[in-house]
């Protein structure tokens, strides 16, 4: 019989990494647990332990740190068991742009952005090597809506959906799954992060749905899974939508509308 690949959760400490790191232990999977919290991080792993019987490492890090975050990185590069990458570490900011500080902006991004493609660059060419894999990128549904005004968040998600996309284009043919899962509005400690509380608002999803609609995308091997989005007809013609651009956009003229008049 055949092992079950290995598991990396990143952000597994609560929340959605937490709920990711339960159902594949169910599944059979051995786990490499990620975050800061080491506290959260055993006691989740003493549970799976005892109810699953999978093996768990933890591995302490904050990957917004260059030098922790080098450690995963190689953890991923040279573990030839782990198969599958659940990028999910990540945070917001209360306030709005001119309000938040730089240096808050900065880790935001770090953490949001820079983490998730080191990570995926770290373990992508072992799975292209082994032709088998798969990595999985939580973005948000923020990422397509800037209306929401959530500038810096909104951003780093929008680069999450983009960067599975075109992952998915390159590393497709090779053999290496990529999924991206934009949740809306869901139960987590990020609400805390960004000073609201979340049972002011309406329609939250709870984690355990959400988690368990992005594994059922999982296994249906979607590029974008959207559990919240009820008519996928509608994120379907926004795709088609924007493909129809593209073979417009190669010209070696501007568009009329901005040629200067004599």
């Amino acid at each position: 019989m055949t092992a079950k690949p290995t598991v990396l959760v990143t952000g597994a400490s609560t929340g959605i990494g937490a709920a990711y790191a339960e159902r594949f232990a169910r599944r059979g999977h051995d786990l490499v647990l990620v975050a800061r919290n080491v506290g959260r991080m055993e006691a989740l792993a003493d549970s799976l332990r005892g109810e699953t019987g999978v093996a768990i490492d933890i591995l302490p890090a904050d990957l917004a740190d260059p030098g922790e975050r080098a450690t995963v990185e190689a953890r991923l590069r040279e573990d030839g068991r782990i198969d599958i990458l659940i990028n999910n570490a990540g945070t917001t900011l209360p306030g709005n742009f001119i309000g938040q500080s730089t240096d808050d902006i900065e880790r935001l991004v770090s953490l949001n952005t820079t983490a998730m493609v080191r990570l995926a660059h770290a373990i992508a060419p072992r799975l292209a090597q082994s032709g088998k894999g798969a990595i999985v990128n939580i973005g948000s549904v923020v990422g397509f809506a800037p209306e929401f005004g959530m500038a810096v968040y909104g951003a780093t998600k929008a680069f999450a959906l983009h960067l599975s996309q075109a992952l998915n284009v390159q590393l497709g043919p090779q053999g290496i799954y990529v999924q991206a899962v934009l949740p809306a509005t869901t139960r987590t400690e990020i609400w805390g992060h960004a000073g609201v509380d979340v049972d002011t608002m309406g329609a939250v999803m709870e984690v355990d749905d959400l988690v368990n609609a992005a594994l059922a995308g999982f296994d249906r091997r979607e590029a974008v899974t959207i559990p919240p989005l009820h008519d996928v007809a509608k994120w379907d013609a926004y795709e088609t939508a924007r493909q129809a651009m593209l073979p417009g956009i190669s010209q070696s003229r501007p568009a009329d509308r901005y040629l200067a008049t004599a």
